[in-house]
């Protein structure tokens, strides 16, 4: 039986080690709130896909229903994050050497939306960069908007960052994502690394405080052909439900009078947090 979410505070000693299977599953639900200038509230259920970059070979047997880089009722495939590069693990290997970091990530997983009957839309997906005792070295968020356009920020982990609850992050906004959310925004990152449980929590504040929460929480699942069977009958056009839910909370944010704001031109494809090491932690 899948254990229900553990309520409260669920820190990274309760919530186990990063998953050793080369793939897995995370069922659970999307939350946005936004604060200003009025209220609007909306949550969804989803699941995403767990899945470590350098054992995809692994990962795509792991059921009839799902492939890596090939077609199947769900699947994976490295160029919907990396384009027309090698290899999705060259090429976050590639962004966290231009962060400045010196040492090769021993392991790299990624939490993302999987493709379903070939189609997919990832609002966010995120990358964990781990050494070699499993210590969190990088984060890395894929950010994507309903106009074809990507944004990468690239976040070493700095002194402080890691506590017992989780990871905490921040960076300035770049890219633009709604049409109803100014770019002078700053995005804080509270993410409870994928164990048997994954939590995400992303505030965006502007100089006068919180304009908007969302929140992914969700429950690891086996990646198995029941599983997968179970999911989409209970999940079915995950992609089609979050592009159209996105369009449709947009469409009732105009209606409330939200300020429409035109997109500006495209930010640079990767932007890079500076990672801040305290004199103690260099000696």
């Amino acid at each position: 039986m899948r254990k229900p979410l553990q309520k409260g505070g669920v820190n990274l000693e309760r919530n186990g080690p990063v998953p050793l299977a080369p793939a897995a599953l995370y069922t659970g639900e999307v939350m946005h709130q936004r604060m200003k200038p009025f209220g609007h509230r909306f949550q969804y259920r989803v699941f995403s896909l767990f899945v470590d970059l350098d054992r995809l070979i692994e990962a795509d047997r792991l059921s009839a229903l799902f492939s890596v880089n090939k077609r199947n009722l769900v699947a994976f495939h490295e160029k919907d994050h990396c384009g027309d590069s090698a290899t999705l693990r060259a090429y976050a290997d590639g962004l966290l050497a231009d962060a400045g970091l010196a040492e090769r990530a021993a392991r790299i997983v990624l939490v993302c939306y999987p493709r379903i009957l070939g189609y997919v839309f990832n609002p966010i997906s995120v990358y964990y960069a781990y050494d070699a005792d499993e210590r969190l070295m990088a984060a890395i968020y894929e950010v994507r908007n309903t106009f074809g356009e990507r944004h990468t920020y690239v976040c070493p982990v700095s002194d402080g960052e890691m506590t017992e609850s989780g990871l905490r992050q921040s960076c300035d906004k770049i890219f633009h994502v709604s049409p109803f959310i100014p770019m002078e925004m700053r995005y804080h990152f509270r993410m409870l690394p994928p164990g048997d449980e994954i939590r995400w929590r992303i505030l965006e504040t502007d100089a006068e405080g919180p304009l908007l929460a969302a929140t992914f929480t969700g429950r690891r699942q086996t990646m198995a052909t029941a599983t997968l069977l179970a999911l989409t009958v209970r999940i079915p056009f995950l992609t089609m439900k979050i592009v159209a839910g996105i369009h449709w909370e947009a469409l009732k944010l105009w209606l409330k009078g939200a300020k429409y704001i035109p997109k500006p031109k495209a930010p640079p494809p990767v932007s890079i947090k500076p990672q801040r090491i305290t004199l103690e932690a260099a000696e």
